[in-house]
C-alpha cells in the first residue's frame, strides 16, 4: 500500500499547525512597516499576517495633508505610499474598515468589528503588533462637533476640510491657490475677494502648517493660541520670530486666549469661535491643538502605559512584560536620549523606524530602537522652523543647569546672492559643555541645519567638540563658519567663562 499520500497529508497538517499568525492593529506607518518587514523575512508558509485598519486608506502620509490642502500637492493619492491591494499582493491580509474593539491578552485574540456592517468576530494571534496611532485633541465645548469644524489626522479629514473650503467659496471645486508675499513687511498678495474666513485653534506644528495652507487658499486666517507665542516646541524668544513672520503674511495671531465655544448659524454650521473676551468669525475652523496616544484598547487590556498615556516598550519595541506583543508609532512613548526620560513624540519618521524594528524582530531577526533626541522641522511659507533636544523649560524640569546663546547669521556667505537671515539658539550644560538643544528659525537653507545638532546630540558631543566638525563649505551653501558652529563657539566660550 502506497503511504506517501498519507505522509504528505500529515506533513501538510503539521506545517499548517506550525504556521504562526501575526495580527497588526493599525494600517498606517508603524503597523504596515512592521507587517511588510516581517513578510520580507518570513514567507506566508511560515507566517500568516492579518492587519486591521478602521479607515479607508492604508500607508498614507498624514504629514502631507496640510500641503494637499494648500494645493502644493495636487492629488490625494500622491500621499498614499502603498494601497491595500498592494499589501494584499504581498500576502498580507489587510482588512479595511475593520476596527479592533478588544484585546484578550490571556486568550491571545482580538475582537474585530466591521465598521460598515457592524458584524463582529474574534481572531487569534501568536504575535500582536499595536499601532493604533494618536487621536487629535478635541476640546469638550459647545459646538465643537458642528459642520465646518475639522481635525486633520487622516485623508478622510483632509477630504472633509477641502469640501468645507469649497462650500465656503460658494461650492466651487478646484479653486486656485493664492500667491503669498514674503516676510519683508509688505502686505501679502492675496485675492481676499474670493476667499472666506478661517480660524485655526492652536499654534503648534499642525496649526502653523494649516494656517499656511489656508492663507495660500486665499482665506483670511486667525490663529487662536493658548500660549503667548506660536510653536510651543520652541522657547518663547524663538517663537516670537515665528509670530512676527506670520503677522507679516497677514495672519492674525491671538495669543493667551482659549476658545470656549463654537458658535453656529441658523443652518447649524460654524459661524464663529468665542473666547472669554472676543468672537472671531469663521466659515471654517481647524483644530490644531495636538494629539494624544490612542491607547484605549491597550489600557482596557491591562498593558503598561507611561506618564503621557503611551504604551511602554523595551528597546526591541516589545511591550514591557509581554513576550509576544509589540507596539510602535504614535501610540508609544520613547526614550529621550538627552533628558533620559520617556516622551510622547508623534512623528512619521519614528513610526516607520519602529515598524522596521518590530518587523525585524517578529521575522526572527534582531533590531532595537534606542531612542530619540526630539528633532522636528516645519515651515510657514518661506520661513523654516527647526528644533532638536531640550528647550529651556525641558532642561529645568529634569534638573539640568545650562547656558544659552543666540546668534544671527546667514544661510550663505553674506556676499553671495540669495543669502538669507537665520537665528540659531543653543543650550549647553553648565560645566560639562554637553550640547542640550538647538533651535533654528530662518529662510531657505535653515531648517535642515538642525540635523548637524541632532547628530551631535545623539553622539553626546559638547559644544567645544562641535566647533571642530569638518562641515562642507562653499559660498553658495554657507558662510565660512556655519551658523550652527558659530553658536557652538559662543556656547563653548560661555561655558568656559560661566559660573561653576
Amino acid at each position: 500500500m502506497d503511504m506517501s499520500g498519507a505522509r504528505d497529508a500529515r506533513a501538510t497538517r503539521r506545517a499548517r499547525t506550525a504556521r504562526e499568525r501575526l495580527v497588526v492593529i493599525g494600517g498606517d506607518a508603524a503597523g504596515m512597516s512592521a507587517a511588510s518587514q516581517a513578510r520580507r523575512l518570513r514567507g506566508p508558509e511560515e507566517l500568516e499576517i492579518v492587519a486591521f485598519e478602521r479607515g479607508h486608506f492604508s500607508s498614507f502620509s498624514a504629514c502631507g495633508i496640510p500641503y494637499w490642502v494648500s494645493g502644493d500637492v495636487d492629488e490625494r493619492d500622491r500621499l498614499i505610499a502603498r494601497t491595500p491591494e498592494e499589501h494584499r499582493a504581498r500576502d498580507i491580509d489587510l482588512r479595511m474598515r475593520t476596527e479592533v474593539t478588544e484585546i484578550d491578552v490571556a486568550a491571545g485574540r482580538v475582537r474585530a468589528r466591521e465598521v460598515d456592517s457592524g458584524s463582529e468576530y474574534w481572531t487569534s494571534y501568536d504575535k500582536l503588533v499595536i499601532a493604533t496611532g494618536a487621536r487629535p485633541i478635541r476640546p469638550d465645548m459647545p459646538g465643537v462637533d458642528a459642520p465646518g469644524v475639522h481635525g486633520v489626522q487622516t485623508l478622510d479629514d483632509g477630504e472633509a476640510l477641502l469640501d468645507s473650503l469649497a462650500r465656503a467659496r460658494g461650492g466651487v471645486d478646484g479653486f486656485a491657490v493664492a500667491p503669498v508675499g514674503g516676510f519683508d513687511g509688505a502686505p501679502p498678495r492675496h485675492d481676499r475677494g474670493h476667499g472666506g474666513r478661517a480660524v485655526v485653534v492652536g499654534a503648534g506644528y499642525i496649526g502653523v502648517e494649516m494656517a499656511e495652507a489656508l492663507i495660500k487658499r486665499g482665506y483670511e486666517v486667525t490663529v487662536v493660541n493658548r500660549g503667548t507665542e506660536p510653536m510651543s516646541t520652541l522657547d518663547p524668544d524663538m517663537g516670537r520670530l515665528v509670530h512676527e513672520a506670520m503677522a507679516g503674511l497677514g495672519i492674525t495671531m491671538v495669543g493667551e486666549a482659549e476658545v470656549t465655544k463654537v458658535l453656529t448659524g441658523e443652518d447649524g454650521r460654524v459661524r464663529a469661535v468665542a473666547t472669554q473676551d472676543a468672537e472671531y468669525p469663521a466659515d471654517v475652523v481647524v483644530l490644531g491643538i495636538g494629539v494624544r496616544p490612542e491607547t484605549g484598547l491597550a489600557r482596557a487590556a491591562g498593558l503598561p502605559l507611561g506618564a503621557h498615556g503611551g504604551l511602554l516598550t523595551d528597546l526591541a519595541m516589545r511591550v514591557r512584560g509581554h513576550e509576544n506583543i509589540w507596539a510602535g508609532g504614535d501610540c508609544v512613548e520613547v526614550l529621550d536620549l538627552v533628558s533620559g526620560q520617556e516622551r510622547h513624540i508623534p512623528l512619521g519618521t519614528h513610526a516607520n523606524k519602529h515598524g522596521q524594528v518590530i518587523g525585524t524582530n517578529v521575522g526572527g531577526g534582531y533590531a532595537t530602537f534606542p531612542g530619540v533626541v526630539g528633532t522636528a522641522v516645519s515651515k510657514v511659507c518661506d520661513l523654516e522652523i527647526a528644533r532638536t533636544g531640550l528647550r529651556e523649560r525641558d532642561a529645568r524640569r529634569v534638573g539640568l543647569r545650562f547656558e544659552t546663546v543666540t546668534i544671527e547669521s546667514t544661510s550663505r556667505a553674506g556676499y553671495y546672492p540669495g543669502a538669507s537671515p537665520m537665528t540659531v539658539k543653543m543650550l549647553a550644560e553648565r560645566r560639562t559643555g554637553r550640547l542640550l538643544g538647538v533651535q533654528i528659525v530662518g529662510r531657505e537653507g535653515a531648517a535642515k541645519r538642525v540635523d548637524i545638532a541632532a547628530v551631535a546630540l545623539t553622539a553626546g558631543m559638547t559644544a567645544e567638540q562641535m566647533t571642530a566638525l569638518d562641515l562642507g563649505y562653499a559660498p553658495p551653501f554657507s558662510p565660512v563658519w556655519d551658523p550652527v558652529l558659530v553658536a557652538a563657539r559662543k556656547a563653548a566660550a560661555k561655558v568656559r567663562d560661566g559660573a561653576p
